[in-house]
C-alpha cells in the first residue's frame, strides 16, 4: 500500500486509495475448475461484495454448467445477464468472453463479434486483448470469404455478409492500430471492396496501407495492387488517362522500392501496358488535331507527348513519322512517301563462266 504524506489533501489521499484498490482488482483473475466452479485468484476483490457477489458467482456457475452440458442458448442468456447486471465486476468480461465463444461455435458471427467488441471497449486492459483481436480478425475473414451465419428457422442458410466483414476490419484498425492485424485488415478491406465493386474505396484502403504501414511486409503487395487497381479503371485511349498516370506512378514506385520482389516481372508488364496506353492516347489526340482540324501546333504538342510518354515504343516511332508529315504540310510541301528516303537496293548480278 502506498503511503500518503499527511500534508496532502484528503481528496488526493482518497484518489490514491482508489488507485491501489483498482490495482489489486486488476491483478485478480477468474479461474474455473470443474469440481469447485469459478473462483477469484491473484487478487482480493471481485468488484462485488455480500449477497450481490454471491448472486453473481452463482449465475456464473449456472451459466458454465449449462455450457458444459451443451445448453448454449441457456448459457448465453445467463452470461449476458451477468454482464448487464454487474458491469463493474470481474465476472462481466469473462461472461462476455464465454458468450462470444458459444456464439462463434454456433456460427452466430455478428453477435460473437459484438461480444468481443464490448470487452475491448469496456475492459481494454483485459489479459485476453490480443486473443480477442485475433478472434475478431478470424470472424471478419470468415465473413469476407463468404461464410454464412446460422440457419434461418433451422431451414435456410444464413446470408453472406461481406459488407459486415469490412466494417469489422475497420473496428480492428481502431481497436489495435499498432498490431500485426492492422495492415492485414487494410489489405482485406481493399479486397472486400473489390469483391463488392467499390473500386474507389479499395484504392482508399490500399492508400492508407502504404501511408500508415510503409514498413510492413505487406507494403509491396499494396503498391502492386494499387497500380493494378488503377489500371482496371482505364477505359481505353479515347478516355481520360488520369487512372493510367496513377497506375504508372505506382508500378514505377513498386519497381524502385522493391527491385528484388518476386512480382517484378508482373510490374514490368503492367507498366509497359500503361505507358503504351498513355502514349497511344496522346497519338490519337494528335491525329485528331492533324487530320481533322489541321491544327499543326496542337498536333506537334501531342505527338511530342506521345514520344515522351514511352520513347522506346513502336507508338513513339509512329509519332516521329507523323511529326515529319506535320512539318511538311505546315510548309506547304507534299508529305514524304514512306520509305522514300531509303536508298534502293542494288540488284544482284550473277555471272556464269
Amino acid at each position: 500500500m502506498l503511503s500518503v504524506p499527511p500534508r496532502l489533501p484528503a481528496a488526493f489521499s482518497l484518489l490514491l486509495s482508489v488507485l491501489c484498490l483498482l490495482t489489486v482488482t486488476a491483478r485478480a483473475d477468474l479461474v474455473w475448475t470443474k469440481g469447485s466452479g469459478w473462483r477469484v485468484e491473484g487478487g482480493a476483490l471481485s468488484g462485488l461484495a455480500g449477497a450481490e457477489g454471491r448472486t453473481a458467482l452463482d449465475q456464473m456457475n449456472k451459466a458454465r454448467s449449462a455450457e458444459e452440458e451443451g445448453s448454449g442458448r441457456s448459457a448465453i442468456r445467463t452470461y449476458q445477464s451477468v454482464a448487464k447486471k454487474y458491469p463493474n465486476s470481474i465476472y462481466a468480461p469473462e461472461a462476455l468472453y464465454r458468450s462470444a465463444r458459444i456464439r462463434l461455435s454456433r456460427k452466430d458471427y455478428t453477435k460473437a463479434f459484438e461480444d468481443y467488441q464490448q470487452i475491448i471497449a469496456r475492459y481494454p486492459n483485459t489479459r485476453r486483448f490480443n486473443e480477442i483481436i485475433g478472434e475478431q480478425y478470424r470472424i471478419a475473414s470468415a465473413l469476407l470469404d463468404g461464410a454464412r451465419g446460422r440457419m434461418l428457422w433451422g431451414l435456410l442458410p444464413g446470408f453472406r455478409q461481406r459488407d459486415k466483414a469490412i466494417e469489422y476490419y475497420e473496428n480492428i484498425l481502431v481497436n489495435a492500430p499498432y498490431s500485426d492485424y492492422a495492415p492485414l485488415s487494410l489489405m482485406n478491406i481493399a479486397r472486400g471492396h473489390q469483391k463488392l465493386g467499390n473500386t474507389e474505396n479499395a484504392i482508399d484502403a490500399l492508400d492508407r496501407m502504404i501511408n500508415n504501414y510503409s514498413q510492413s511486409l505487406l507494403a509491396p503487395d499494396a503498391y502492386l495492387k494499387l497500380a493494378q487497381t488503377h489500371a482496371s479503371l482505364v477505359d481505353g485511349p479515347y478516355y481520360d488517362q488520369g487512372a493510367t498516370k496513377e497506375s504508372i506512378t505506382y508500378f514505377t514506385d513498386f519497381m524502385l522500392l522493391f527491385p528484388g520482389d518476386s512480382n517484378i516481372a508482373n510490374a514490368e508488364k503492367g507498366l509497359d501496358g500503361m505507358k503504351t496506353m498513355l502514349a497511344e492516347s496522346k497519338l490519337r489526340m494528335a491525329d485528331f488535331y492533324f487530320y481533322k482540324r489541321s491544327n499543326f501546333k496542337a498536333a506537334r504538342v501531342f505527338y511530342n507527348e506521345a514520344i515522351t510518354a514511352y520513347p522506346e515504343s513502336a507508338i513513339a516511332q509512329r509519332a516521329k513519322a507523323r511529326l515529319v508529315e506535320v512539318e511538311a504540310k505546315a510548309a506547304g510541301q507534299p508529305a514524304p512517301v514512306a520509305g522514300a528516303t531509303e536508298p534502293p537496293k542494288k540488284k544482284k548480278r550473277f555471272f556464269f563462266f
